[in-house]
């Protein structure tokens, strides 16, 4: 029996709008920090801290959906994370913002007891396609909210998009309760032992340590650039508001859009094929981005764009493989593979936002796109050492 299409499409919504919620300030940090009277090192904390909440929130809750009704979970998230979204609408200091933005990461995991939560309802027949639509709202949420809330940003305020934002993860709370049924624990585990399980499940497995460690390597360059991108833009020799910071959203979500179909080739070649594929053209897209100093500032920007649709879907062609390959490892502790993959990630991604903020203040634009060039490097090296391995052992 097929999931409900609405039911599919609340999950996809539910994980968009509650991973959304990461990326709201990046478009928006230039006016923020100008309406706040925050210097741009401290501006380019507010990111940071959201990505390592993200982190902290994927390792400490995210193991909870093995051991408790994932409904309940997503439910008592939102409602969290609707909080947090008021408390950065009313923020009246940076101070405030920032902490603010560290407890929007931790309860923005909503997205990832969504994503088990569709691949346990689904049936087994139909369970990759269920998961890549889940997936597709995921990503669009991630690009997508930086289109919309550069644009609000702009022309009504940056608080107006956090309030926005808490009012749309409502809906989502309410229409999840009514909607989901009770999930079942696949584990009696209690906290600690549950918790202790990850650091088990992490030596037990080699496939799941080199998707962890390769999809966070590609993720420092993928935060760095969209950290950085909105400031970039706004001086010289641009001079752009958050609406075009923003719009290059609509370039990343090119390549969400064609990741799926990077989940059906790697069905048909392999997920191993598909992540080395991934990482080969994210690192050659930040590559391209060097010669931008040296070509007029309209031709930089198609070739921006350009390269943003690139890395975009190298990077995500990439996590839909890794997570084939860690689904596939222990269905029964899908929440826990899933959130060793994800704080990999995460913690990725929060290293890459803080250096990005340092480099692109301390030696420009040049220096993001190589430290974007070499981590994508670094990941396709740990992918491509991962076929000589296994080379060597069949050979042996």
């Amino acid at each position: 029996m097929q999931l409900p299409t609405s039911r599919v499409l609340l999950l996809a919504t539910g994980a968009g709008l509650g991973v959304a919620s990461l990326y709201y300030s990046q478009p928006m940090l230039g006016v923020l920090g100008a309406d706040l009277g925050a210097s741009a090192q401290a501006v380019g904390q507010v990111p940071t801290l959201t990505q390592l909440g993200y982190a902290l929130g994927i390792l400490l809750l995210a193991p909870l959906g093995d051991r408790f009704d994932r409904r309940r979970i997503i439910v008592a998230k939102a409602a969290a994370l609707v909080a947090a979204l008021l408390l950065a609408a009313l923020a009246p200091s940076i101070g405030v913002l920032l902490a603010a933005s560290l407890a929007i990461g931790i309860t923005a995991t909503m997205a990832q007891d969504i994503v088990p939560a569709a691949a346990t309802l689904a049936p087994t027949a139909h369970r990759g396609k269920v998961v890549g639509m889940v997936m597709t709202g995921l990503l669009l949420g991630i690009l997508l909210s930086r289109v919309v809330s550069g644009f609000v940003a702009e022309h009504f305020s940056w608080r107006g998009m956090f309030l926005a934002a808490a009012v749309a993860v409502s809906a989502i709370a309410v229409a999840t309760w009514r909607s989901l049924p009770r999930f079942p624990a696949t584990t009696t585990l209690p906290y600690g032992q549950l918790l202790a399980s990850l650091a088990t499940l992490w030596r037990q497995h080699a496939t799941l340590r080199r998707a962890a460690l390769a999809q966070g390597l590609l993720s420092v360059g993928f935060s760095a650039f969209w950290s950085t991108l909105a400031v970039m833009l706004h001086g010289a020799p641009f001079h752009l508001g958050s609406t075009a910071a923003g719009a290059f959203g609509l370039a990343g979500a090119a390549g969400a859009l064609a990741a799926p179909l990077a989940g059906r080739l790697a069905d048909r070649t392999g997920p191993e094929r598909v992540v080395r594929w991934g990482a080969g053209v994210a690192a050659l897209s930040f590559a391209a981005m060097a010669a931008a100093p040296w070509i007029p500032p309209t031709a930089q920007l198609c070739l921006l764009v350009l390269c943003t649709i690139g890395f975009d879907l190298g990077v995500q062609a990439a996590l839909i493989s890794h997570q084939t390959m860690v689904y596939g490892i222990d269905p029964g502790a899908r929440s826990r593979l899933n959130a060793v993959l994800m704080t990999g990630m995460f913690i990725g991604m929060a290293t890459g936002a803080a250096l990005g903020s340092l480099l692109l203040a301390a030696w420009g634009w040049m220096a993001v796109t190589l430290l974007a060039t070499t981590t994508s490097l670094a990941a396709l090296a740990v992918r491509m050492a991962t076929r000589r391995g296994s080379a060597c052992m069949a050979a042996a």
